[in-house]
């Protein structure tokens, strides 16, 4: 065994914490429908995105979705911002939580930018809420 095949590689701890952050069903489909053009941009993110940063020790996972909320709303990258919103659920963050993250980001990014990111997270908050109802009952 070499040391490459002791230690996983950047990539490979990326794709681990992607799954586990996103969900594995929803990265299987990112990475599957991706292009051949897009494909560079896909394993850069993933590798230094998740593999680099979101390994790190410095912040846990609630605190980095919190962050990642306030920037994507703060950027206005709505589809960004919703699949945050279900990692942040993920990551054990609170409706409350969420909700005080954005009431800040209308302080400092605005007003429009908070409206935009209370609308998209309250549509993703009620989906998982419909999923789990569903899974109760299945």
């Amino acid at each position: 065994m070499s040391v490459t095949d002791a230690h996983p590689s950047r990539f490979e701890q990326g794709m681990a914490t992607r799954r586990e952050v996103l969900g594995a069903e929803h990265v299987e489909r990112s990475m599957a429908g991706v292009s051949e053009f897009a494909r560079p941009v896909q394993e850069l993110v993933t590798e230094y995105c998740w593999g680099a940063v979101w390994t790190r020790d410095g912040l846990d996972r609630r605190t980095r979705s919190l962050i990642n909320l306030g920037m994507l709303t703060a950027l206005g990258r709505d589809h960004e911002f919703a699949v945050h919103v279900r990692a942040a659920v993920t990551n054990g963050c609170t409706v409350e939580e969420i909700r005080e993250a954005l009431l800040q980001t209308a302080v400092y990014c605005g007003v429009p930018a908070a409206m935009q990111s209370f609308r998209t997270a309250e549509r993703v908050l009620d989906e998982l809420r419909g999923a789990e109802g569903r899974q109760d009952h299945e």
